[in-house]
């Protein structure tokens, strides 16, 4: 029997639901899961009956392409909470998040930080964020946060739990590399001492839990190696652009969002509702299917 996957459909403005209908077509995806996907209804003339269901009914102008609302916005964001209430009552498998905007849900008047943030909420544990690419693994030891805030919110402990946890969701003992968060790595101190009091204790505290893992490194000669003999499993970055430019770089088509830590496996493309292109039909599936495929490999 194919596992069931709960997916959100996104922004109704955005890409999503474009990419969405067209990644359930591919024959890999159909043999692969069973789709139950929350959105609008009026999806409902595009996906095979059974695949949907309806949680807004919304008029025209609040799922144009390209012109979010706030109807919109809070649409987005019911059909995320929808679907992972299904996930929760063990009516799916695994769920999969189709694009949304932070920016239009917050301006829909609900505050959201991203989906790595609400699901560790509702599922009460700490979770992490890996970019989960062919060529390059990266989890972050910081999210959404404005770079000011990121020093403050290292701390030892924390990337302990974050080492553990990326290690044990690899298996098979992985060998992780970890950035630094300065320049140079902080170059011994002279350019900051977040290496030297906190990320340096970090990796010496995880390698004695039997972690294996090394650095801190400077980020941008580390991920200049990355290639047939870059020599890690995965890298745990500071903050979010620090890892995110690489993954893009290197594996954007099909590099999947993968939150780590939840009871079941959650995926997303690694791009965002792309207002630009929606409705012109430009967006490529692909970053879709390969979420869809994740779920369930």
């Amino acid at each position: 029997m194919k596992p069931i996957v709960a997916i959100s459909a996104g922004c109704p403005s955005g890409v999503g639901p474009e990419i969405l209908v067209a990644a359930l077509k591919h024959p890999k995806v159909r043999r692969a899961l069973t789709p139950l996907v929350f959105g609008d209804a009026s999806l409902g003339r595009l996906l095979p009956s059974g695949q949907l269901v309806a949680v807004t009914r919304l008029a025209a102008k609040d799922r144009k392409p390209g012109a979010p609302t706030r109807a919109s916005g809070r649409a987005q964001l019911a059909y995320v909470e929808a679907a992972v209430a299904v996930v929760k009552e063990a009516g799916a498998q695994a769920l999969c998040t189709a694009p949304v905007s932070k920016e239009q849900i917050t301006r829909s008047g609900i505050r959201f930080m991203g989906h790595t943030e609400l699901l560790a909420d509702r599922f009460g544990c700490e979770v992490l964020m890996l970019m989960d690419g062919p060529r390059l693994k990266v989890a972050l030891a910081t999210n959404h946060l404005p770079l000011a805030q990121v020093p403050g919110a290292l701390n030892i402990p924390n990337l302990v739990r974050q080492l553990q946890l990326l290690s044990h969701a690899l298996g098979k003992k992985p060998r992780l590399a970890v950035c630094g968060l300065n320049p140079h790595a902080g170059e011994g101190g002279e350019l900051g001492r977040e290496e030297v009091e906190i990320i340096g204790p970090a990796i010496a505290r995880a390698r004695r839990k039997g972690v294996d893992c090394h650095g801190p490194f400077a980020a941008d000669g580390l991920f200049a190696r990355v290639g047939p003999h870059f020599g890690f499993d995965a890298v745990l970055a500071m903050f979010h652009d620090q890892g995110l430019v690489a993954a893009k770089t290197l594996d954007f088509e099909r590099t999947v969002n993968v939150t780590l830590g939840l009871p079941v496996v959650r995926t997303s493309p690694d791009h965002g509702t792309a207002y630009d292109i929606a409705g012109k039909g430009k967006a490529d599936p692909a970053p879709m299917i390969a979420a869809l495929l994740r779920a369930v490999g």
